[in-house]
Parts: C-alpha cells; structure tokens; sequence
C-alpha cells in the first residue's frame, strides 16, 4: 500500500555508543521547531557498545502515530548499516555513506548477522553483482536510489586539526556531520541547526563547539556538491503556531505521575522500566502551580521484591505511591501483589514489557504479559489492568491508575512496553487539570471511645473507609492470612466467604462506575463490516492502518482495548455484533489479548496479525495484510497471519 502523502521517514544507523540517539533527537527537534509532527523509534542490542542500532524518525504535517519500514532518506557512517539498511530504502530514497564505504567485502563486518549476511550475499550472486558494499550500492541505484557519499575522514582531519585533537578524539562529531548533511539536503538552514544542536547539547556542553564546527563544514560542503532535495521542501515549509511536547512514554509516564500527586516511587534497576524513575530523579522536585514545591521520594532498592513491599509500605501511610518494573521484576513482585490485594492495599505498578521468557530481549519489545498481569498472584482478589496505547495515554493513564488504586483500595497494574518506552511522538500540550484527583474514601479520625477501627468492614461496594498507618484511634491489623473485618486472622468458613465476597464486589462496581472512554477507544467507520480489536502500543500501528485504508476507501472499525481487567466484555460484545468479521492486532506469539475476548465473551477473532520479533508492527506493513483480508474471498486468508521484517 502506497505511503501516505506528506510523510517522509528518515533513517540513522551507527554503532552503539556513537551518539545515534541524541543525534536523532537533533532532527526531531529541528523538524519539530518547523511545526511538524513526529514519531520516532530506537532499536538497539542489549550490550553497552559496539552493535549495531538505528533510529526512525517519520515526519508528517498531520499526527504521525508509527514508524514506517521503508525510509525515504538513510543516513551511515559505518559499513554494516550500510549493508543493513540500504535494501530498506523507498524507490527514488536516498543514502548518505561514508565515501570510504564503496568497496568493504559483507563477510569482513564482524557483527552482520549470519542469515542476513548470507541473505545478502545471494541476491548479490544472482544479480551479478560484487559481494561488497559496492555492490550493495549497486543494486539501490537499479531502484532509483540516489547515492551521497560524504567526506568523513576529510571532515575529521580538518576538525582534528583545527582544535589541536587526534582524529579519533575528532571522529566524535561523524554522526553530526551525516545529520547537518541530510538537513542541509532538505533545505533547512544553517541556523535552525545551531538552534537544534544547541537545545540538545545545552549551551555550555563541551562537545558543542566541536559538533558545530563539524556542521558548519558540512553546509559548506553540501552546498558546494548538491542541489538539495525539492521534493521535500514541505518540511520546511511549516510554521509552528502551538507549542507542542517532544517525549517518549517513560517521560509521560513520569509526568502524569507527578501530576497526580505522586508521593513515593520504587525501584530496582532494570530496562526498559528504569528510564521513568531516572527521569523522576532528574526532574524533582518540580514547582507545582501555586509555588509548593513537588518531590517525591524516589528509592533505588536491592530488588523488585523489596521495590514492591516498600510501595505498599508508602501507601499504607497515604501517601500516592507506585513501582516501576518490567517483566523478570514483575515476576518478583507477585508475592506481595497478593498481600496488596488481600490487605487492599492502593498500589500502582507500571510494568513495561519487553521480549521474554527469562532474559528474553532486553532492549526489545514485546505485548507477552497481558495474561500474566491479569492472572498475576496466587488466588482471587480485586485487581485492575490498563493499558497505554501512545504516549499522550501514558501521561492520563498514569494519572488515572493512583485515582483507580485509591477509589477501589487494590493494585493497579499499568502496563507499558519497551515501544512505548523508548519511542518518541510529538503530542499537544498536556492539559493537567482534566483527571480530579479521587483519594477514595478514606476514614475520618474516630471519636476518643474508639480503640480499634473495621479496616475491612462489609459494604454494598465492597469498599470500607481506609484508614492510614499512624492515624489516630485507628487501631487494625494487616496480615497475609485471611481476616476479619479488624484485619486479625480467622479461618472460619463464614468470615472467609464474607471477606473473599466483599473483596470481590469490587470487580463488579467498577465495570458499573468507568465510562465508556475509559474502557475503550474507537475509531473508523461504525458501519464497517471488519473490526480491529488492539491494545497497548499496537495502538500507533492499527490507527495508522485504518488512515491507510480510509485512504483507498476500505471502511474498517478499531477498538483499543483500554481496561483489560475487569475485562469490558459487554461493551465488545454490543460493538461485535454489528461487525461480520473480528481482526486482532497484538505483538505476541499466542494472541493473548484474543485468548482473554475468548474467555471473557465466548468470542474468539477469525483473523490474528501477529508480530513477536521483538520490534513494533508498523501501519505500514499492517495496512498491506488488512487490504488482503479484506479483499480475499472466504477461506482464502489464513487466520492467522505473522508479520515479518528480515532487515528489522
């Protein structure tokens, strides 16, 4: 399926440790200072240094909500993206190399995959062609692909040379001159570059001069050799009349956090979830609206499982309190999950996910917990799952989860994933007053006669008045046994059905209290005979499809799926039964999200799009197979489809 018009994606590739990431941000930033939307990715290994990693950046004058998988514009500066990347490129795309790139043999780039090394190394046999680089090149320009080498090592020697450095010192500043040369080509000036440069190194960075020279010399050396691109002139064409925000999920996260309240945070260090707390760390205390300063306590422990009982410790006292994990973690934490839920206790989990079982894929993504989390713990008890689909989500829903842990006294678990966590959106200005903060009932002091109070005494809801740790006349118990309604320990048959009862009310009252938006979000066509169920992160791609699709006058539904437990199995069941046939979007390898509409309505999707490589789908590729379903005669699709990229 064709590109949508006024989008352009822009690819860097590079060693680990080479700056890949701020140099990314340096694009953004100066796309987004044109009024342009932006969406952005990270892929990178789990070592420290040295592999290789690559970053998206798709542009668009209306909202960008996924990455693309062919780029329109590649940027190198080693011989392995080169090799990696360049078959990825858009027809008429173009490719900036090191000019000392055009002649490397593939089987001398150490850490080229095998199956991609030996993918390569055919097409090049059949085609005749050089097993190098150069051959490679070759082949793109068969594709129309318009080759820019540019003169790193010159460029580097000039630089080492005029601030009295060696060259490999120097040589730092290389992913600045591809990022200033690939600018310069798409007509931005040198100006929105300082600019640029400067708000991500900061003004008084010691890097800066060095970087600014670098791109001072490559505007003159473009201008000297190329034309520049004028089919992209649009990207600079914008005018940014509303401020906008630039940030990634943890970032969102972490705001939406502070902005209810948040007290006390958790945390032992693991990716992709560390990034929200290192963010907390380096941004409190904040000023608050009317001049209180804002610092909560954010604790580096010795693991999850004391990350976890702390936050239940913090919020036992009131304090709006929450932990930070993801999946190995979580898997520590479901002990005192359980005690959370058997003491109702308000405590929030964010858990980003990412590749498992076990280690898995650390910097990679993956939608493999959804069952986990809402079968979490031994035993029944109350509990709440939700899910973010795109980075404005994360900042309300992370607000939204500390009014859903306090309403109902239980733990929510906020489930994020390593997609969310490390892509980059530009969204619309957050507006902070539009989720009340709810702390839930809570127990007013007792009278002087009071010793003890009925922590846990029976209601139609099955919500009590939450006294706090320390308050007065409060006297009650908290165990991991069960109780009465004081909190001490019992074991007697009709105590344990009144407690496990009253807990369990809970589930009932909150599919009655949450609205509609709370639960779901819809877009599309309501008339359309094929709906699309997703959740979490897969958000992006499917929103991105349907505007594809509406495109090419396919009329589709989409459901995100927001509050995953209780599970909304009415509210789908009324939308499904409009709908001839149920599509569901999830990137894992079982179809969790499936499984649990099975469960939950007796409804199972007659189409599952799957992708579990450990990188997002795009609604790219995701338009390409809808238009398939759509259009094949039945029997004819699979039911289940797996989506593939080899130069992923």
């Amino acid at each position: 399926m064709s590109n949508q018009s006024n989008s352009f994606a822009w690819r860097i590739g590079g060693p680990q440790g080479a700056g890949i990431d701020r140099l990314a941000t340096v694009f953004g930033r100066l796309c987004a200072g044109r009024g342009l939307y932006l969406f952005s990715r990270r892929e990178y290994h789990s070592n420290i240094i040295g592999r290789h990693s690559y970053a998206d950046i798709c542009i668009g004058v209306d909202a960008v909500t996924s990455h693309r998988e062919n780029p329109d514009m590649l940027l190198t500066f080693d011989a392995e993206s080169l090799a990696r990347h360049v078959n990825t490129l858009n027809a008429q795309g173009v490719v900036l190399y090191a000019d000392t790139d055009t002649d490397i043999s593939l089987d001398s780039l150490p850490y080229l995959d095998t199956r991609l090394k030996n993918q390569l190394l055919a097409e090049l046999t059949k085609s005749g062609l050089p097993l190098t680089t150069g051959g490679l090149l070759e082949q793109a320009t068969v594709r129309g692909v318009q080759l820019v080498p540019l003169p790193y090592n010159q460029i580097v020697a000039e630089l080492a040379d005029e601030f009295g450095m060696s060259r490999k010192q120097a040589a730092r500043a290389i992913n600045t001159v591809a990022v200033a040369a690939s600018a310069v080509l798409l007509g931005f000036s040198e100006s929105d570059l300082v600019r640029a440069l400067k708000d991500v190194f900061g003004e008084h960075h010691p890097a800066l001069a060095l970087n600014q020279a670098a791109m001072n010399k490559t505007c003159v050396w473009v201008a000297e050799q190329h034309d520049g691109l004028k089919q992209y002139a649009w990207l600079h064409s914008q005018s940014n009349k509303n401020k906008r925000l630039y940030l990634n999920g943890c970032q969102s996260v972490a705001l939406g956090k502070l902005a209810a309240g948040l007290t006390f945070q958790s945390y032992y260090p693991i990716s992709p979830a560390s990034d929200e707390s290192l963010f907390l760390e380096a941004n409190a205390p904040d000023p608050a609206e009317h001049g209180e300063s804002l610092a909560p306590l954010v604790l580096q422990v010795e693991d999850e499982i004391s990350a976890a009982t702390m936050a239940c410790g913090a919020a036992l006292t009131g304090a709006r309190s929450a932990t930070s994990t993801s999946g190995p973690g979580f898997c520590l934490m479901t002990e005192a999950l359980g005690w959370a839920g058997m003491n109702e206790v308000p405590l929030v989990i964010s858990l980003y996910q990412r590749g498992g079982p076990s280690t898995g894929l650390p910097t990679r993504t993956e939608q493999g917990d959804l069952g986990f989390a809402v079968h979490a713990g031994h035993g029944e008890f109350p509990h709440i799952v939700m899910a973010s689909g795109d980075i404005e989500d994360c900042f309300y829903d992370a607000m939204q989860a500390f009014n859903y842990a306090e309403r109902y006294q239980l733990p929510v678990i906020h489930i994020l994933d390593r997609a969310l966590a490390s892509c980059s959106q530009t969204v619309e200005c957050f507006d902070y007053h539009a989720v009340t903060i709810d702390r839930g009932e809570l127990l007013n002091t007792p009278n002087e006669n009071t010793s003890r109070v009925e922590r846990f005494a029976a209601s139609d809801s099955g919500i009590s008045p939450r006294p706090l740790v320390g308050q007065d006349r409060a006297a009650h118990w908290l165990t991991g046994a069960e109780h009465d309604s004081y909190g001490q320990v019992s074991e007697d048959p009709q105590v344990r059905e009144q407690m496990m009862e009253k807990r369990l009310r809970k589930l009932k009252q909150i599919q009655h209290d949450l609205s509609y938006e709370q639960k779901l979000a819809v877009c599309g066509d309501d008339e359309a005979g094929i709906t699309i169920l997703t959740w979490g992160s897969s958000k992006g791609a499917v929103w991105d499809a349907v505007k594809r699709l509406q495109q090419t006058n396919i009329k589709v539904q989409a459901i995100l799926v927001k509050l995953l437990f209780p599970f909304p199995a009415e509210e789908l069941l009324a939308l499904l039964k409009k709908n001839k046939r149920a599509i569901v979007v999830e990137c894992n390898y079982t179809g969790q999200l499936n499984n649990l509409l099975r469960e939950m309505t007796g409804r199972s999707a007659d189409h599952l799009i799957l992708k579990y490589n450990g990188r997002a789908m795009s609604g790219e590729a995701l338009a390409d197979v809808l238009a398939n379903i759509v259009h094949a005669k039945p029997g004819e699709c699979e039911q289940r489809i797996v989506l593939h990229n080899d130069y992923e």
